[in-house]
């Protein structure tokens, strides 16, 4: 028994080892936090006080994964994010039971189911659409859903590389952001939307300015269909944007035109756009230089601005209108940005597009001005609203982030997602596995269209830009119910037309 008694000493000694240190070390912070200022409670509460600080970290993932019920976290709640993962996985998204959405909550969509719908010999695939019939080489896509701007840099080299590759295999554009074109959104073969930024990442000369050299090249390349000029996104409507030094490596150094070494900032305009005179006169250089169509994305803060805008088109004709204008949401993206400009500044989505369209038919721009509606909108039923309520293409970003596996862990502004999305570190990167998730993109498109067009069918039209807002009843305060096109009735011009 000599063995059992050696061991109990060893283990004793170690326990006592471990309460010592476990007391020098409580001895040690309790000093620290009685005599620090900064934190009352850690000064009232030496060591003890600590333990808030740990619990506050700590709460977010507790309630996302214990507490939280399917339909209460934000910015997305778990039945969302779970219709996504589903999709991209090629799993049956069938319920049980019956739908766990409170259908209470004012404003929510019911789509007007038709008494007989269309048989399944009438169903009729999505109609291809073009963009741009003034440019010299327009755009014409089949598809209504496609991925909205994520820089890279902003996104890590293999999560362009699986958005790439699985868009090319849905059929649908892959938008650059700001960034600039890597090899890594061509790679796939997908088509592509140049997103031109405030500071010009990719076509700008030595001085900030835009070169038109850069952008003729840019748009030699086949894959890049259209170019569209970012006057403000959803996450910081007014403000641009900045990449930090530790961020710049010699490769997003050479793809965005910065120096190495250096902050990087975006203005929070472009320089020379000061009007919508000036705005409409940098679409149509960017189109007679590129041959493509150009439009534009923007956060609406009320209707004033496009008045002005659809007023001058109107002045200077057909010709000089935007091939499209992106209406992004003021409820926030996927960057860091300060949190009074993501919650309180630009227009809901769901307020927005009803605006931007009623305001565009009016001024017979319907077939002219393509409109491409973007904020929050991830599941098939927020698509389908998108369209009914005016909306030609919908594009998401955080929808195919939640495909490529991401979940929410908001660290998107950290460098340290642990899920290889928005992180440049390798040993995290090493996680999203390209082969693999770009099949879960495609499967994620797919799945939105394919349901979109169910809802479609459902509410009586053959494919889902002949639905309109007739379609859709929203929930009143008494929780009653009106057609969508008597909350927000069109305008007399385009009432016998669209509505």
């Amino acid at each position: 028994m000599g063995w059992a008694y050696y061991a109990l000493q060893v283990l004793a000694g170690a326990f006592a080892l471990v309460i010592g240190t476990l007391l020098m070390v409580s001895l040690v912070l309790f000093a620290i936090d009685r005599t620090q200022t900064g934190d009352a409670i850690r000064r009232n509460y030496p060591v003890i006080g600590r333990f808030r600080n740990i619990f506050t970290k700590l709460g977010e993932f507790f309630r996302q994964y214990f507490f939280a019920m399917d339909r209460e976290e934000m910015p997305f709640n778990r039945a969302q994010r779970d219709w996504v993962a589903r999709a991209g996985e090629g799993k049956s998204n069938t319920v049980a039971f019956g739908s766990t959405r409170n259908l209470s909550i004012p404003g929510t969509p019911i789509f007007v189911n038709a008494a007989f719908p269309p048989l399944e010999g009438q169903f009729a695939s999505t109609a291809p659409m073009k963009i741009g019939p003034f440019a010299r080489i327009p755009y014409v896509t089949s598809s209504f859903f496609h991925i909205s701007g994520m820089s890279y840099g902003a996104i890590s080299k293999p999560a362009v590389q699986a958005l790439s590759r699985g868009a090319a295999e849905a059929g649908i554009w892959l938008n650059t952001g700001e960034g600039g074109l890597s090899p890594y959104h061509l790679e796939g073969g997908c088509d592509i939307v140049y997103q031109i930024g405030t500071a010009k990442y990719g076509v700008r000369d030595a001085h900030g300015h835009l070169s038109d050299e850069k952008l003729a090249a840019l748009a030699a390349i086949p894959q890049v269909k259209m170019f569209e000029i970012k006057l403000s996104q959803g996450a910081k409507p007014g403000k641009g944007g900045i990449l930090p030094a530790a961020k710049i490596n010699d490769e997003i150094a050479h793809i965005r035109g910065i120096p190495l070494g250096e902050d990087s900032y975006s203005p929070n305009r472009h320089a020379e756009v000061g009007n919508w005179e000036d705005m409409l006169d940098m679409i149509a250089h960017v189109r007679k230089v590129t041959g493509k169509p150009v439009g534009f994305k923007v956060v609406v803060g009320g209707p004033e601005p496009f008045e002005q805008l659809f007023n001058l088109v109107r002045d200077r004709g057909a010709t000089s209108a935007p091939d499209f204008i992106s209406i992004d949401g003021g409820e926030g993206g996927t960057g860091a940005a300060p949190m009074p400009l993501i919650d309180l500044v630009g227009l809901p989505i769901r307020e927005a597009l009803l605006m931007v369209s009623d305001l565009r038919d009016a001024a017979g721009l319907h077939d002219r001005v393509r409109l491409v509606a973007s904020g929050k909108l991830v599941n098939p039923a927020d698509v389908a609203w998108a369209i009914a309520a005016g909306a030609d293409f919908v594009a998401s970003a955080r929808g195919f982030m939640f495909a490529l596996g991401c979940i929410q862990a908001l660290k998107c502004n950290r460098n340290t997602c642990p899920t290889g999305i928005t992180t440049h570190q390798p040993h995290l990167q090493k996680g999203l596995v390209v082969e693999e998730k770009y099949h879960r993109v495609a499967r994620y498109a797919q799945s939105v269209i394919s349901e979109v067009e169910t809802i479609a069918h459902s509410v009586g039209v053959s494919e889902p830009r002949q639905m309109r807002r007739r379609h859709v009843r929203l929930v009143l305060p008494d929780g009653t119910t009106r057609p969508m096109n008597e909350v927000y009735p069109r305008s007399d011009q385009v009432n016998a037309l669209v509505r």
